[in-house]
Formats: structure tokens, C-alpha cells, sequence
């Protein structure tokens, strides 16, 4: 059965996966009426929120956006730094979205950032403890190496699910911004666009999630299942 769900996750995952990015690359074809770019409507969001202490970078790679609290920096992929699109506009306006949680000390953003040490260490030791597990079960060590990916999970997991409401907010934030400056989006078609395009981008994360969840159930499964024969 928890086979089946996971290949059921990984199917769901593939299929938003791909919306999201054929998504992503219409209205990366779609141009913005008002003609600015990325980096413009960030400048224009931070300076709107009276935010002076953020800086707006390019980063390499696609679909390589991000908001970095620890250097308080806007990193944006170059097809959103220097788009004139729908999909630079709310990709940017999104990732100033964060900027402008961390400057209000939006707590689920606080939070997820003071998971970060905590998560790299987790996800470093799932790579191994829970396959060691598996090739070890029966023995006292494999279940020892469960009993660490367990642990590991519960943080990642938890991670995975806090992720959640500090994008839908982002992206909430962006939009309600977009909405009230007309002269960026000058029709309701290209808000109803940027609105389509960050839906698309939140699914993903919320598909990791349910991942999550699952593979959390699965190694608890694999704990508890074989107790209730003791």
C-alpha cells in the first residue's frame, strides 16, 4: 500500500511539476504592458514597503528565484531580472513578498529560517541512515538507522508543511500589491495571469509536502507496524 502511494505522490508531483513550468514559460512569452522589468517592479515593491536595507541580485539558473534573509537579498533568475513579462513581474513581485515579511517579522518566515541549520543537518542524514535501515532491517543497527531517519523526516517534514503558508502569504502580498499599482498591470487579464502563474508555483510546494507526509508515514510504518505483533 505505501508503495502505491508513493508512486501515486510521484506521479502528482511530475504532472504539477510539468503544468508549472509550461506555465512558467507562457507567460514568460507574454509581455507585460507597462513594459518594466524584474528588477524594476522588485525596486518599485521595496521602495513601496519603505524597505531600503534589501538588495535585488541576478542569479544564474532558471527558476533560480529567492529571497535570502540571512544577507537580506532579492535573487532573481535572469529571465525575471531582465523579463519585461507576466512571469518576471510576479515572480519578482513574489520574492519581494518575502522581503517584505521578514521587514513586518512575519512569524512563519521567522520561524522557517531558524529551521534552516536544522534541516540541512536532517536532510545530509536521510541520504544515508535511511537506506542503511532498510538494508539492515532485522537487525538492532537497522533499526537504530530508522530510528534516525525518523527523526530526520519529522524535521524535514515539518519544514515542508511551515513552507506553506510563508509562500501562499508571499505570493498573497504580491498580489495585492500588483492589484493596487494599475500602472504595472494595466488589465485585469494580467493579473488574473501573475495570479494564475504563482497558483502554479505554490502547488509544487504543497505536492513536496504531501511528499513528505507520506515518506514520514511510511518509515513510522515500517517502526511501529512491526510492534503490534510483540
Amino acid at each position: 500500500m505505501g508503495i502505491i502511494i508513493f508512486i501515486g505522490i510521484a506521479i502528482v508531483s511530475f504532472l504539477v511539476q510539468s503544468r508549472f513550468k509550461s506555465k512558467f514559460r507562457k507567460y514568460s512569452e507574454t509581455p507585460l504592458s507597462s513594459g518594466l522589468t524584474g528588477r524594476d517592479i522588485a525596486e518599485k515593491m521595496l521602495h513601496d514597503h519603505g524597505i531600503r536595507d534589501v538588495r535585488i541580485l541576478s542569479s544564474e539558473g532558471s527558476l533560480s528565484d529567492h529571497y535570502n534573509p540571512a544577507d537580506r537579498t532579492v535573487n532573481l533568475s535572469p529571465e525575471v531580472y531582465g523579463g519585461r513579462s507576466i512571469a518576471a513581474a510576479a515572480v519578482a513581485a513574489h520574492e519581494c513578498g518575502h522581503a517584505v515579511q521578514h521587514a513586518k517579522a512575519y512569524s512563519w518566515l521567522q520561524f522557517r529560517s531558524a529551521m534552516v541549520p536544522a534541516v540541512n543537518i536532517a536532510s545530509n542524514l536521510l541520504q544515508y541512515v535511511f537506506m542503511l535501515g532498510i538494508i539492515m532491517l532485522g537487525t538492532g543497527m537497522g533499526e537504530t538507522m530508522l530510528w534516525v531517519a525518523f527523526g530526520s523526516m519529522i524535521v524535514v517534514t515539518l519544514f515542508s508543511v511551515v513552507t506553506l503558508p510563508v509562500e501562499f502569504d508571499a505570493s498573497n502580498r504580491a498580489l495585492a500589491w500588483l492589484q493596487t499599482n494599475r500602472g504595472i498591470m494595466q488589465t485585469s487579464i494580467e493579473h488574473n495571469q501573475s495570479k494564475d502563474a504563482l497558483w502554479w508555483a505554490a502547488m509544487t510546494y504543497v505536492v513536496a509536502a504531501l511528499g513528505s507526509v507520506v515518506q514520514l508515514l511510511y518509515i513510522a510504518m515500517m517502526l511501529f507496524g512491526g510492534r503490534s505483533d510483540d
